[in-house]
């Protein structure tokens, strides 16, 4: 079964917490602490496999996570990293972030994408002495690691595709001039799934081209089986549209070659606008002048015309290096860039609870979705650093700071974040 959507939970490792200890040995007295920091988490990595053409595997495993940091050791010995957990997907896969829609990455090239970051490991009780704290008995706890609800989608890496009413020969067409063998039949969906070709030009000269299943009238409202993938033309540089010049089956090629470019519009206006050259095929049960009529309507619209008989190949070798000249000029294939997630859909979760707790005059503040905030600020920018101390104040944890007794000057510890307190 071809699947090409799915959601999963995705979460990298806590980062072990540091650990408190003191120094202790024969004949040596006060060795002082000595407690390791806690490791980092794994990070959930995402990475392109070609051997992977469906998403298939995402049905039946929803929840992945990546494996904790160990806890820091006595003796100033960290705590052991935890290692990353490796997800593959197909390439052409587009990872989202479910609640915001925003993009985190395009997974179309070989380098792997941090999906989830790792949470650092806590700082061991020896980063905690001072001159006047010379036995310090607490440690920071890990940061916890990144956890998302993420959508993956599958949008296929072709150069070029197919388009057209069922049975007008797309599939034949891809056999012939690739190495592809999709099911062909007389009948209508014989091609449920998209099949990918590479047409080799010549060495080192190939391109892609991709049989996109039947785009009938109404597609983009979820009739038929186009709807489905309609998405994978998305990312082509330009489409053979074909069409069946014979009309053997009762529709008229002009009425179809117009009813699928107006189901582009309705789906993604950019689909319309993408070049393309119109085939007509069988050819070879189509009048004289059924094939003028089709080609004046055609070149008055601007656009290239070819005809062929797919199955005994005459004419696609002309098609073929049409196809090959206009990619030339055209552009590489779309790749989506990343988007920033924004940091109020985490600022809506802070009801969900924070804790405050003193060690020493030192109060620490933990929150999983301040965390989430904290990460996405930049410190060192003054609109972005009023923001977080908005939140601060928005939450509650100001208050609860007040009501443990902070008094101005006293250190806070949001996670890896310390500054002093000013009332």
């Amino acid at each position: 079964m071809f699947v090409d959507i799915a959601e999963i939970k995705i979460k990298a490792g806590d980062g072990g917490d540091g650990a408190v200890a003191f120094h202790r040995e024969k004949f040596v007295a006060s060795g002082g602490p000595d407690g390791g920091d806690g490791g980092r988490g794994g990070n959930v990595v995402f990475v392109a496999d070609d051997s992977l053409a469906t998403l298939s595997d995402f049905r039946y495993k929803r929840k992945y996570k990546a494996p904790n940091g160990e806890k820091g050791m006595s003796g100033n010995k960290n705590g052991k990293k935890g290692a990353d957990l490796i997800i593959k997907v197909p390439r052409g896969t587009i990872i989202r972030e479910v609640e915001s829609g925003a993009v985190m990455a395009d997974v179309s090239s070989d380098e792997p994408f941090i999906a989830a970051k790792g949470g650092r490991g806590g700082w061991g009780n020896r980063h905690f002495a001072t001159p006047t704290r010379q036995t310090p008995r607490f440690a920071k706890n890990g940061t916890p690691g990144e956890e998302w609800e993420v959508r993956l989608e599958l949008k296929l890496l072709a150069d070029v595709g197919l388009l057209g009413y069922p049975n007008v020969g797309k599939s034949t067409l891809i056999s012939v001039v690739s190495e592809a063998k999709p099911i062909i039949a007389d009948y209508h969906f014989t091609t449920i799934v998209p099949v990918l070709g590479v047409v080799r030009l010549g060495e080192g000269s190939s391109f892609v081209m991709a049989d996109i299943p039947g785009i009938i009238e109404g597609a983009s409202e979820g009739v038929g089986l186009g709807h489905e993938f309609l998405r994978h033309v998305e990312r082509c540089r330009m489409l053979v549209h074909i069409l069946d010049a014979s009309g053997i089956e009762g529709r008229d090629p002009i009425e179809d070659f117009e009813t699928l470019n107006t189901e582009l519009k309705k789906f993604n206006a950019e689909l319309s606008e993408k070049p393309q050259i119109v085939v007509a095929n069988k050819i070879d049960m189509a009048t004289d002048e059924q094939v003028a009529r089709l080609r004046k309507y055609i070149e008055d619209k601007g656009l290239e015309f070819y005809t062929m008989c797919a199955p005994i190949s005459e004419g696609t070798r002309e098609v073929i290096n049409a196809v090959a000249e206009k990619l030339s000029k055209l552009p590489p294939i779309k790749r989506y860039d990343s988007e920033d997630i924004p940091r109020e859909i985490f600022e809506k979760k802070k009801d969900s609870g924070f804790t405050v707790t003193e060690h020493d005059g030192v109060y620490f503040v933990e929150a999983p979705w301040l965390f989430k905030i904290l990460c996405r600020t930049d410190l060192d920018d003054y609109e972005s650093l009023q923001y977080f101390q908005r939140v601060l104040q928005s939450s509650g944890i100001i208050d609860a700071l007040r009501e443990r007794g902070i008094h101005e000057g006293d250190t806070v510890s949001v996670y890896d974040l310390e500054f002093e307190f000013v009332d």
